[in-house]
């Protein structure tokens, strides 16, 4: 699911990781990024982006080699 989330961001594997983040921080809801209670969530949600950005950068250094 996090994959099919990641690939509707618009971002390409060129992209920084910042870029992804900011990417990844519009694609919430206000409510969701002003809950605190959801604070851990959010920071979960990142780092699966973030993963998914790594192994998407990696599969185009893989074909390039």
């Amino acid at each position: 699911m996090m994959r099919a989330i990641y690939s509707d961001l618009p971002v390409t594997v060129l992209d920084t990781e910042r870029a992804v983040l900011r990417a990844a921080v519009k694609r919430l809801p206000a409510w969701v990024r002003r809950d605190p209670c959801r604070r851990l969530l959010r920071r979960k949600f990142y780092r699966e982006m973030l993963r998914c950005h790594a192994q998407a950068q990696r599969g185009v250094s893989l074909t390039l080699h």
